[in-house]
């Protein structure tokens, strides 16, 4: 999105050309693997400095429908930025994701599209935003913010490297997330077989003890559960553990005789 004081651009040179290309080399040989989320969404923002002219740092949202919005940065002065704009829930981040469109300016301080966090950044030393969308084919993954001290550091071939950068740097963003969420799945499917271990071997315990029928000992599991306050695997756990350490003690050989 082009703003009337920045109409008057330089043609993009060959140094821009190689910051791009490398800045996609970058992202193509990006691995999730062995990696956090977190991880590969900050390198991902420190390839769009490198590859934007002009840019001084960048932010990376990344839109989660049922968690937190994840946010990364590249250097420490976004953080502050970025702060400002999502306490106000307004800004040019906010806009490029919520409209699908970029956002260009030169002159926060002044600027009329955010009266509340254009002033408050501009103070802080920030004039300069470009925030772009992250669009997959299956929606707006994110957005990308990246900022300048100076003003009007961002011109029309900054926005055109900065657009030609997000096509590929949404689909690693897509990527990671994926990678993240099945991550997250195995970790619980792991975590909820352990469970359901500990709870079928208390049942075998309760049932040995007791005579109970299946049934009957997974409802015994359930009121001491409730009446613990404790979690139905937690209590499970116990009764196992109670169970090991009685057939330790039994089982342990008797001390030696005194010569």
């Amino acid at each position: 999105m082009t703003t009337p004081q920045d109409s008057d651009h330089p043609s993009p040179g060959p140094a821009d050309d190689a910051d791009l290309s490398a800045s996609l080399a970058g992202l193509a040989g990006l691995s999730s693997l062995g990696s956090t989320l977190e991880t590969v969404l900050t390198r991902i923002a420190e390839y769009a400095v490198q590859a934007i002219p002009g840019a001084d740092g960048a932010g990376l949202t990344l839109l989660e429908p049922d968690r937190a919005d994840l946010i990364v940065k590249s250097a420490p002065f976004v953080v502050e930025v970025d702060d400002i704009q999502y306490d106000l829930g307004e800004g040019p981040c906010v806009d490029a994701a919520a409209q699908g469109r970029t956002m260009r300016s030169g002159s926060l301080g002044g600027d009329p599209r955010w009266p509340r966090f254009g002033p408050r950044v501009g103070r802080l030393g920030v004039h300069s935003v470009l925030s772009l969308p992250l669009i997959t084919p299956t929606g707006v993954v994110g957005a990308m913010n990246v900022y300048a001290h100076a003003k009007h550091a961002f011109d029309e071939n900054a926005e055109r490297v900065g657009e030609i950068f997000a096509v590929p740097a949404a689909v690693s963003v897509q990527n990671a997330h994926i990678l993240a969420q099945a991550q997250r799945l195995a970790q619980h499917l792991e975590i909820a077989l352990a469970h359901r271990a500990a709870i079928d071997q208390a049942i075998g315990i309760l049932r040995a003890r007791s005579g109970l029928t299946a049934d009957e000992a997974f409802d015994r599991l359930r009121q001491l559960s409730q009446h613990q306050h404790r979690k139905l695997a937690e209590v499970a756990a116990t009764i196992v553990q109670e169970a090991v350490n009685r057939a330790r003690h039994q089982h342990r050989p008797p001390p030696a005789p005194s010569s």
